[in-house]
């Protein structure tokens, strides 16, 4: 973990309007421990990159960039990938919490909260994360990426998780911190290819690999991947691939049975 000289936890607090939390400042303030704060996502992301903080509370509904999208920053960001997030907000619905806990962070908590159970939340979480980073201190610490190769490593991640029902590109841009011409101008300079292009090869890369793995049938395939029919992922594949569905499954199945003839 980074922390200052005095080896105090250093605490970056993200949240647009923090007079709702006063007590919680207060409370934190009266603590050993180093407070930074930002007022709004975007320059939160770049003091947490920055500053490397131990601990990063963070509010879900800010203006511009939302919590979600800032978390999934930092989750992809070589800096802040391991610091642990606790979600300080107002967004008490129950597919928010799921959200934002599937995001990667670590405590969802609601304003209103006690601040002296945020503060027994926050001491577990920073020695949880103590002792997960303690027998690692001596490494070389990871190489900073740029804001385009994080929003690029979002990206990706979003598209591998939504391949069945793919967000539309402007939604896409927004969840990965930027817009829909910025996002299309990374794909083409980082992977020489349009974000359209990027969806279609991810979509057929994984119906190979069900294809290979599993016994599901080619509709089910075609439904998860994200094709309107068996016939228009047919069709796709015979393109990129050289041969049917059907084809690749049997090829596949067949090697898989000759190797294993093989070992014994």
């Amino acid at each position: 973990m980074q922390n200052n000289s005095n080896n105090a936890p250093h605490i970056l607090l993200i949240d647009d309007s923090p007079e709702e939390i006063r007590g919680l400042v207060v409370v934190l303030r009266q603590q050993a421990w180093q407070l930074s704060m930002a007022s709004d996502a975007r320059q939160g992301y770049q003091r947490a990159l920055s500053l490397k903080p131990d601990l990063i509370l963070l509010d879900v509904r800010m203006p511009g960039m939302d919590g979600f999208t800032l978390c999934r920053l930092l989750r992809e960001a070589p800096a802040t990938c391991r610091v642990p997030i606790i979600f300080l907000t107002s967004s008490a619905a129950v597919e928010e919490r799921l959200e934002g806990l599937s995001l990667g962070s670590v405590d969802y908590v609601l304003k209103g909260c006690d601040p002296q159970e945020v503060l027994a939340r926050i001491r577990i979480h920073l020695q949880l994360a103590w002792r997960e980073t303690a027998p690692e201190q001596t490494q070389v610490p990871a190489e900073p990426g740029s804001d385009d190769q994080v929003s690029l490593r979002v990206a990706m991640r979003l598209i591998a998780q939504h391949l069945d029902e793919m967000p539309s590109l402007a939604e896409l841009a927004r969840k990965t911190g930027t817009h829909e011409k910025r996002l299309s101008s990374i794909f083409r300079e980082h992977l020489g290819c349009t974000v359209f292009a990027y969806i279609r090869e991810a979509r057929l890369r994984r119906g190979q690999e069900l294809l290979a793995e599993s016994a599901m049938d080619i509709q089910d395939i075609a439904d998860q991947v994200g094709f309107r029919s068996a016939c228009n992922f047919t069709t796709a594949f015979r393109e990129r691939v050289g041969m049917t569905p059907s084809q690749y499954r049997q090829q596949a199945h067949n090697k898989g049975s000759s190797q294993r003839t093989d070992a014994d």
